[in-house]
């Protein structure tokens, strides 16, 4: 086998941190639509992709970057808001290949309306001219708009777990995902609980978009291989699991960095590789089925 010296190796640790925090961001809005509506999100893909457009729609209007990384989660957590109350809520208790079989259709739907609307060809988006070049940290010059999409997925994790671990909302959401019938005993309206954590989860999966857009430029069918990674990650962490989903994510990315290095032809065949080996051992995932932030 070829060696490598320390500095690369230790550079492409890093550059697997920045893949893993797409994963985790699409990861953690899977986990949490599924560990509070046991909700198997097909269309999740499609947020993603849809998250990427409106980030490149605004940019070019306005051209801040910022604008894009606060308007776009509110508007694709609106568009889900939309789906959860009068698509999915309606087949509630009708079993979980219902909502599956839905969401896998809506994601077509949303394909074909991004294809009318922008055409069939892709689209590229550069980082933001301030993100843009390359920074030593030590060990080499990295791309400054990796080490800004680490930060920005640090951020968000943190102020999701503040939201649920801190917050009176937050502690309706982890009571629901673990027993929504004494939630009911209460008074709360569960259905309300249950479009807001639809409505935060395909939010995320659009700032995913957004952020992930720079990598990779934007185009209709960008969701579809990146959704089976996605559950392929939140496999792995525990379905249901947020604190899962972050570790598995930034897990499966170094995987797929270093296999890139060693074997670049099986770095796609290692995130599937990963996910058998860790079901041999663990059938639940790393983290089981513990519910939200468990």
């Amino acid at each position: 086998m070829m060696a490598f010296p320390p500095e690369l190796l230790a550079m492409q640790l890093v550059t697997g941190l920045a893949l893993g925090a797409v994963y985790v961001l699409l990861a953690i809005g899977l986990s949490l639509i599924f560990g509070m509506l046991t909700v198997v999100n097909f269309a999740h893909g499609a947020f993603f992709m849809v998250g990427a457009y409106m980030g490149v729609f605004l940019y070019g209007l306005t051209g801040n970057f910022l604008v894009s990384l606060v308007v776009v989660p509110l508007a694709v957590g609106g568009i889900g808001l939309v789906v959860e109350r009068f698509l999915v809520r309606p087949l509630y208790g009708r079993g979980i290949d219902y909502p599956l079989l839905l969401t896998f259709g809506l994601s077509y739907v949303f394909i074909e309306v991004v294809r009318i609307l922008f055409g069939l060809n892709g689209l590229p988006f550069s980082p933001p001219e301030m993100l843009q070049g390359a920074v030593d940290i030590g060990i080499g010059y990295f791309p400054l708009y990796r080490l800004f999409l680490i930060a920005a997925t640090a951020v968000v994790v943190l102020a999701l777990w503040l939201f649920i671990e801190r917050t009176a909302f937050g502690l309706v959401i982890r009571a629901g995902a673990r027993d929504p019938e004494i939630v009911r005993v209460l008074g709360i309206d569960v259905s309300k609980i249950w479009l807001v954590v639809f409505g935060i989860g395909t939010g995320i999966a659009g700032l995913s978009g957004v952020l992930a857009a720079p990598l990779q430029g934007v185009a209709p069918e960008m969701g579809v291989p990146i959704l089976a990674e996605a559950f392929v990650v939140t496999v792995v962490g525990g379905m249901g699991s947020l604190v899962g989903a972050v570790i598995a994510g930034l897990l499966v990315g170094v995987v797929v960095a270093m296999t890139s290095l060693f074997a670049p032809e099986m770095a796609k065949v290692s995130i599937f590789a990963l996910m058998a080996l860790v079901l041999l051992v663990r059938p639940r995932g790393l983290m089981g089925r513990a519910g939200l932030m468990g």
